[in-house]
């Protein structure tokens, strides 16, 4: 029994779609669930609380992208959690490095090291830096009075 090459040549192109379709799903659905896992979120929420790091990309506002899934950083498993995040911002873009490690007892996920490589070289530990503090009262009259003088 011979088959019309036009019919092979359809099987073809719906075959080649179809597994695109499937790729890209898979992709997507992976891409979705690292996003959406607690050790992600606490390293994106610990870039935020940094103004150092908010103010060097030019953020907000704060892109963060999708990790790249054949990189050999990202290491995940049920104990600890390695993942390199790029993110952007209006000025420059660069690395979020965290890794993540669960406790046993409470079954949370910690964040242990947490730094923002900007492209420019520099390194921000995000662990280190101070997070954003409300200015007392007494600290603007100081720079309102300093501004006056300058």
């Amino acid at each position: 029994m011979r088959v019309p090459i036009h019919h092979l040549q359809k099987l073809t192109i719906f075959t080649t779609i179809l597994t695109g379709g499937g790729v890209g799903t898979m992709y997507y659905l992976m891409q979705k669930n690292f996003a959406g896992c607690e050790y992600h979120r606490l390293a994106v929420r610990q870039l935020e609380a940094c103004p150092v790091a908010m103010e060097s990309l030019g953020a907000p506002p704060l892109r963060v992208h999708n990790i790249h899934l054949t990189d050999r950083y990202n290491r995940v498993d049920h104990q600890a959690a390695q993942i390199k995040i790029p993110v952007t911002g209006s000025k420059t873009g660069g690395y979020l490095y965290t890794c993540s490690v669960r406790e046993p007892q409470t079954n949370t996920w910690r964040l242990k090291q947490a730094e923002l490589h900007l492209r420019e070289g520099s390194v921000i530990d995000l662990l280190k830096t101070p997070p954003a503090t409300h200015m007392q009262p007494e600290d603007a009259t100081l720079e309102e009075d300093m501004d006056k003088w300058a």
